[in-house]
């Protein structure tokens, strides 16, 4: 699938009644795969790898639902996130991120998330996300402590979501060499 690619349904160039998706991220082959199941699920789907190709696609389309993954190359979806709220404060937007941490699940949600997912993550759970309009007090909570490798990972990224992502100051503030902090920001945390 190429850049800012849009898959169309009925096969005509006709307006489309489908509610607009806009899809930014920069896993070209996961976007692909995500963009045709939920064009099956009935989308008019646009993907984009970038922030500037997704802002300008927003604008075109103003789309009502958008998936956004955190990690965009040397971008932040959370910026993305912020954006599409500006444009159009009605836009549903999942944020999906193989990086998952409570403080960019927090600032997500501030910023105007509908949800957070982790990848891995199916269609029919992005889904129900987009469907979910309240919090749910039956969610289990865990029996388990965090391991004190994901205390870390959220201590790290809790300071870096306060720095606006500078990795030179919250390599100052938590006493480290910026090459450590870049190693460790590097590695994914273990699973819970």
């Amino acid at each position: 699938m190429t850049t800012s690619e849009s898959i169309e349904i009925s096969g005509t160039n006709e307006v489309s009644e489908q509610p607009d998706l806009i899809i930014v991220d920069d896993d070209e082959i996961f976007c692909g795969v995500l963009a045709r199941a939920m064009a099956k699920r009935g989308f008019n789907v646009h993907t984009t790898h970038t922030i500037d190709e997704a802002l300008a696609q927003a604008e075109t389309v103003s789309p009502e639902y958008a998936i956004v993954d955190l990690k965009l190359a040397s971008e932040s979806g959370l910026v993305m996130v912020e954006k599409l709220k500006a444009l159009d404060p009605g836009t549903r937007i999942v944020m999906l991120t193989g990086y998952a941490s409570i403080a960019t699940a927090v600032e997500a949600i501030k910023l105007g998330a509908t949800h957070y997912l982790a990848k891995p993550v199916d269609a029919d759970e992005i889904m129900a996300a987009f469907e979910r309009t309240d919090g749910d007090t039956d969610t289990p909570i865990s029996a388990n402590p965090l391991s004190v490798n994901r205390l870390e990972w959220e201590y790290i990224h809790r300071i870096l979501a306060e720095n606006d992502n500078n990795i030179s100051v919250t390599a100052r503030i938590l006493n480290m060499h910026r090459r450590t902090l870049q190693r460790k920001l590097a590695k994914k945390p273990h699973r819970e």
